[in-house]
């Protein structure tokens, strides 16, 4: 780990107390495991939080053993239900290679997550669902205000996609969206359509959903008040990005959500 990264926990933490990372793994098996457990969790979080709509919405995660491929969910089956098990591999070129088989995936999530994939090497992981407040803010085109502290995760980290295309089932609107994103934001919303996130771990990418949905939530309730807002510097909301917002950071703060949902489902989702 890093040394930035590790300044950033003890930060985080009363007296610097040690928090845990990122775990590292002897094995591309136990690794591959560990993510799909983690991408079931992430899903059954998001159905919790009423990010589903239907059959649209997807998580993806590059494997760890073939940087060409990614697992996805399959199509048609509630993010409250899903298991490691139902997650499906497939090449950046369509082909399904592992993992739940006898499935389908979304048309759309594979252009979607495949684009993205292929033009951020850096990216482990995509979370995009059309979230109520997502959508609704998306309506507008613009990028969220640093209004907060915890927007300020999202500080000159997040774009806005404009050319809004229809659903994404050509592969020229996934690359259209991948372009968008940029070559190192976090997030980027989506014009008439939701919101897409990244990360170097799915637990990453499914917390700054989370707190991209709560902060386009707050940044509509604040326009609606009618009152003068006051935004953060760009001095403390550089500052504040640099503190908390980290891979490292970002996969500590899922934790809490990963593990009430564990003690919830008893672990379910992990099969």
């Amino acid at each position: 780990m890093a040394a930035g990264a590790v300044d950033a926990l003890a930060c985080m933490a009363h007296k610097g107390k040690s928090l845990p990372g990122i775990p590292q793994f002897s094995s591309c098996a136990e690794k591959r495991q560990w993510q799909l457990e983690h991408m079931a969790g992430a899903f059954r979080v998001f159905a919790r939080e009423g990010y589903s709509e239907g059959i649209s919405g997807h998580i993806s995660v590059r494997d760890p053993e073939r940087p060409d491929a990614f697992w996805i969910n399959p199509l048609g089956v509630h993010f409250g239900l899903m298991r490691a098990s139902d997650m499906i591999c497939v090449t950046l070129d369509g082909d399904v290679i592992a993992g739940n088989t006898a499935g389908s995936i979304n048309a759309a999530g594979f252009q979607i997550h495949s684009a993205v994939h292929r033009a951020r090497p850096d990216v482990h992981a995509i979370c995009h669902t059309h979230s109520v407040h997502g959508r609704a803010w998306s309506a507008f085109a613009k990028p969220l205000e640093m209004i907060n502290q915890d927007v300020c995760y999202f500080y000159k980290a997040h774009s806005v996609y404009t050319d809004y295309g229809g659903i994404a089932n050509e592969a020229f609107e996934g690359a259209r969206i991948a372009k968008s994103l940029g070559d190192t934001n976090k997030a980027v919303i989506l014009k008439n359509h939701g919101l897409l996130t990244v990360g170097q771990t799915v637990d990453e990418a499914a917390f700054l959903f989370c707190l991209l949905e709560r902060s386009c939530k707050v940044q509509l309730l604040a326009d609606s008040a009618g009152h003068e807002k006051h935004v953060v510097s760009d001095e403390e909301a550089a500052y504040n990005f640099k503190m908390a917002s980290t891979p490292e950071t970002l996969y500590v703060e899922f934790q809490p959500h990963y593990q009430y949902e564990e003690a919830m489902s008893n672990g379910s989702f992990k099969l």
